[in-house]
This record gives structure tokens, C-alpha cells and sequence, in this order.
């Protein structure tokens, strides 16, 4: 199956990758990886005129700690991702994900932003990202601007994203001692596969035996977008972590999910493994969270 024709164009600074968005208008398509965009180009399901790479803009490819904060450029491979230490050592979560994400050819390919930007329920990396509160750069030409992951998805494969504009960058603050997360995807297969259900959740303790001060619940799968629990995250603010607290707390977010029925697993089914994989999600939490007292 052959690609069709199109004009390809390889900027070596952002800004220029902004201006060419800008003047081809919406016959343009980016290429990071080109995992989802050769697929369907091949497919004849998007035809552009113009393919603009962004495979040779170095700030794309930065994976960098700043003090407290994390930054990942949006063209920072899965593979990457999953054995960089400090992500595997601080935000466990998202190595999770990232180690959960198609197979290791895959990986080697795909990317962080493009894993955000084509906006499917059931992406591996928006849970764990939206747990930890990430928040993302958009650019494009003379303007930039920063928002939280999760007000970024308006529906499957809908974003606020503007014309001509790109996600550049996710930013996300170190956890502090005290906390922990964790990312649970429920699939047929181990790997090479679409998730029927995922959670994500981070907790973060005032004490080694206190009170839960800070919360997210983050699932996929389960809803038109990657969707915050906020009424399970209600649920556990205040409150001293208890077997029956996470049971409520995940009873919430079942309740919040909005799945549908379709080959892979009925809405029923999903309903009730959110209940599952959000206990199981808060149960590693916590526990990393006690251990992570000196971090």
C-alpha cells in the first residue's frame, strides 16, 4: 500500500515548524513519529498536501529535570521515556504506561505527544500524566501558551489544539516525599493491546501514617475522553487511607465512567473493572507513597 503524494518539509528550529503551520494552512499534517499518521495516510483515511517533520527540531527530543520539574519535548520517544531513570525511579506511573504502549518496535517510534494530540480513549499516556497533574505547551506562530492535560481532550480525537498550533512540551513537578502513583491497564493480551479499562492514581500522605492531602484519579478507556475522577478524588482528600476509603473511592469513579459497549467489552463489564483497577491503582499508590519518605 502506497503513501499518496504530498510535499515534505523538515524545519530544524520550532519556529519554523510554527511558520510553515501557519502559511500551509489545513492541508498540512505533522509527522513525529508516524505511527498513527503513516497508518492512516496508507489507508487513505487523511490525504495532506504537506507532511511537516518535526524530527529534527532538538528541543522536541529533550527529556530534562529543572530543579523540581520534569520537561518532556512532545517528540521524546515511548522507549525513551520508559528507561530514562528518573522517570522510572520518581514517576513510576508513567513508565508504566510507557512500558504498557504497543510493543517495543512500537515505542521505539512513537511518541509523547503524539500519543497526546491524536486524543484516543484509550491512549496509555494521559492517565498517568493527568495522576501527576502534568501540564503541556502549546505553540504556534507568535504565541505560546500552557495548560492542564486534562482541559486539553473535547472528545475522541478532539482537542482545544488551535489551527497551526503544536504541542511542544509536558511539564510535570517532581512528586514530593510522601507520595505515590500508579497506572493499571486491563487488556485480552499482555502486549499489542487496546485497553478495555485503565486507571491511574497518585496520592500524597501529610504523614507516614496520616491523612491523604492531595489526590488524582485519572481512567481510560472509559469515557470519549482520558477522564479525571474528581468525585473519587473528593472521596480520599482528608481522609486516613483505609481498605474500605479506597472502596468508596473507587465505587465514585466507576460511577463517573462513561463506557460504551463494543467488540472488545461491554459498558457493564468496564463499569465494573474501573471499580477493580482503581483499588488496585490506589493500593500501589499508597504503598509507594509510604515508602517514598526520604525522596
Amino acid at each position: 500500500m502506497l503513501l499518496p503524494k504530498f510535499e515534505y518539509h523538515d524545519p530544524g528550529k520550532l519556529t519554523e515548524a510554527c511558520r510553515l503551520m501557519a502559511e500551509l494552512g489545513q492541508g498540512a499534517r505533522l509527522l513525529a513519529g508516524g505511527t498513527d499518521l503513516l497508518v492512516n495516510m496508507k489507508k487513505s483515511l487523511v490525504r495532506p498536501q504537506h507532511v511537516v517533520s518535526l524530527g529534527r527540531i532538538p528541543e522536541l527530543a529533550s527529556l530534562k529535570k529543572e530543579g523540581r520539574r520534569i520537561r518532556i519535548g512532545s517528540c521524546v520517544n515511548i522507549a525513551d521515556i520508559a528507561r530514562e531513570p528518573v522517570i522510572s525511579e520518581r514517576l513510576t506511573a508513567l513508565s508504566e504506561g510507557a512500558l504498557s504502549l504497543g510493543s517495543p518496535l512500537i515505542r521505539n517510534l512513537a511518541t509523547i505527544g503524539g500519543n497526546i494530540v491524536t486524543a484516543r480513549p484509550a491512549a496509555d499516556m494521559p492517565p498517568p500524566l493527568i495522576a501527576y497533574g502534568a501540564k503541556i505547551k502549546l505553540q504556534k506562530k507568535g504565541k505560546s501558551r500552557t495548560i492542564p492535560l486534562d482541559a486539553f481532550f473535547t472528545g475522541p480525537g478532539s482537542t482545544v489544539l488551535e489551527h497551526g498550533e503544536l504541542l511542544s512540551e509536558i511539564m510535570i513537578e517532581m512528586p514530593s516525599s510522601l507520595s505515590g502513583a500508579s497506572y493499571i491497564k486491563l487488556g485480552v493480551r499482555k502486549a499489542l493491546e487496546i485497553s478495555l479499562a485503565s486507571a491511574a492514581a497518585f496520592i500524597r500522605l501529610d504523614s507516614p501514617e496520616g491523612r491523604i492531602k492531595d489526590a488524582r484519579i485519572a481512567l481510560g478507556s472509559v469515557a470519549p475522553t482520558p477522564l479525571r475522577s474528581r468525585s473519587a478524588e473528593e472521596v480520599l482528600l482528608g481522609e486516613c487511607p483505609s481498605p474500605a476509603l479506597f472502596t468508596k473511592a473507587s465505587e465514585e469513579a466507576a460511577r463517573d465512567a462513561r463506557p460504551i459497549d463494543d467488540f472488545r467489552g461491554s459498558a457493564e463489564y468496564r463499569r465494573d473493572m474501573v471499580k477493580v483497577l482503581t483499588r488496585r491503582a490506589l493500593d500501589k499508590a499508597l504503598k509507594r507513597a509510604i515508602e517514598n519518605q526520604e525522596k
